[in-house]
Formats: C-alpha cells, structure tokens, sequence
C-alpha cells in the first residue's frame, strides 16, 4: 500500500474499551454513465488520478481496510485501471447494475467480511473527497450520538456522502427485502440517524454529467479529463 499518514485509529469509540474498530469501505461504481455519454464516470481524471484512484486512496490512508468495488457497466475497463489492485481493494461484480444503488449496496455488503465494527459507503464520482475529508467523516462517527448507528454528513441542512453505518444497520439491511438499502434504513429507523452538519461542500459535490463538470471546474479551477479512449 503506499506510503501515507494514516488516521489514528485508537481514537474512534471503539465496541469495547480499548479495542480497535475495524471500518471497512464500499465504493459504488457500477453505474452505465448514461448522462456521460455512456462512459465510466469514476475514470475521469483529476491531475492524472482517476476519480475512482482518488477514492481509494483516500479511504486507505484514512486506515480504512478491506475495500471493496461494486463494479457492473464497464468493469472490464474499469478494471484494466489498475487502480484496485494499486490500493489493494477488491471487486465486486453486481450482475444486476441497472437495479441501481441499492443493488449495488446489498452486492457489496453481502461481500465484506464478518467482524466489522462499521462500514464506509462512498460514492466513485466524487471528486474532491480527500484524506481529510475521510478523517473528519469517521471522527465524528466516533463522537456519534449515543444510540444513533448511521452518520450521513449534512451540508447546509441537505444530505451528503460517503455514509458511516454500523454493523447492525449492515445486517439489518441484508435481512430485509430487495428494496432494502441506507436511505430505506433510514426512513425506516430516524431516531438512529446522526445528520452530521459540517461547513465543508465536499461532501455534496458529484459529477453526473457534463454539466457538474464544467460547474467544477468553475468553482475549483480543477478540470476533470477523460483517459484517452474514452474522450469521444
């Protein structure tokens, strides 16, 4: 894995005093990118990263391990990136990706191992979610409310991503019906739902189109580019 500063895990509440908690991670990438010209959305590149490298690395130097991919539309392609095997995250292929989200989500779940205290669920089309932006997510799952299991960030008073849930909400989800999913777990369980209000946009902010990309770049003077074979 490569070299960076990993956050200080022992200062998480943990299940139990002194413990460590394991927190994975979910990156859902499966989407056909209809608006995008029916291209990946998580290989346009930031600086030479791809959306989806900058995810993973985030994640990683956050500590956060294992992490898996949903993939589904364009995996192969997705796959000859070689940023999974960069950052030692796995995939996981939803054979059902037109289903949406919470196919996704269940396919993922259903693949982490047991014995995780909490889960990360991140988006692969979010471009300025960075290390710190990790950190500061799982600090304040720590410092949760007590009897609250999901933290969604909230900027100015409207819903953001990544998503911290605990692995009750993971079972939970997966004993439910097909249509079960986070924001389902939520309606149905509010009083166990934390709106982490913070100040910082990053979590609000996704590319769906082209739109979203030309406003990024306004707003950042960050350009997103696509990798050669897929600059149409």
């Amino acid at each position: 894995m490569p070299k960076g500063v990993r956050l200080n895990m022992l200062a998480l509440a943990s299940p139990t005093p002194g413990s460590v908690p394991r927190i994975g991670a979910l990156v859902l990438a499966a989407g056909a990118g209809s608006r995008m010209g029916h291209r990946p959305k998580c290989l346009l590149q930031q600086g030479g990263m791809s959306l989806l490298e900058r995810q993973l690395q985030a994640l990683s130097l956050a500590g956060v391990a294992p992490i898996r991919v949903v993939l589904g539309h364009h995996a192969k392609r997705i796959l000859q990136e070689g940023a999974l095997a960069r950052w030692s995250a796995q995939p996981v292929l939803n054979p059902q990706p037109d289903d949406g989200h919470v196919s996704s989500l269940r396919a993922g779940l259903r693949a982490l191992p047991s014995g995780l205290d909490a889960v990360v669920v991140a988006l692969a089309d979010q471009p300025l979610i960075d290390v710190r932006a990790v950190q500061a997510l799982l600090q304040a799952f720590a410092q949760r409310p007590v009897g609250t299991q999901l933290l969604q960030p909230s900027v100015q008073g409207l819903p953001g991503n990544p998503v911290v849930f605990t692995c009750t909400v993971m079972a939970q989800i997966l004993a439910g019906d097909v249509d079960m999913g986070a924001r389902q777990w939520q309606q149905a369980h509010p009083e166990a739902v934390y709106r982490w209000e913070t100040r910082d946009g990053h979590y609000r902010l996704d590319v769906d189109n082209e739109a979203d990309r030309q406003a990024l770049e306004q707003l950042t003077g960050q350009s997103l580019r696509w990798p050669h074979d897929l600059d149409l």
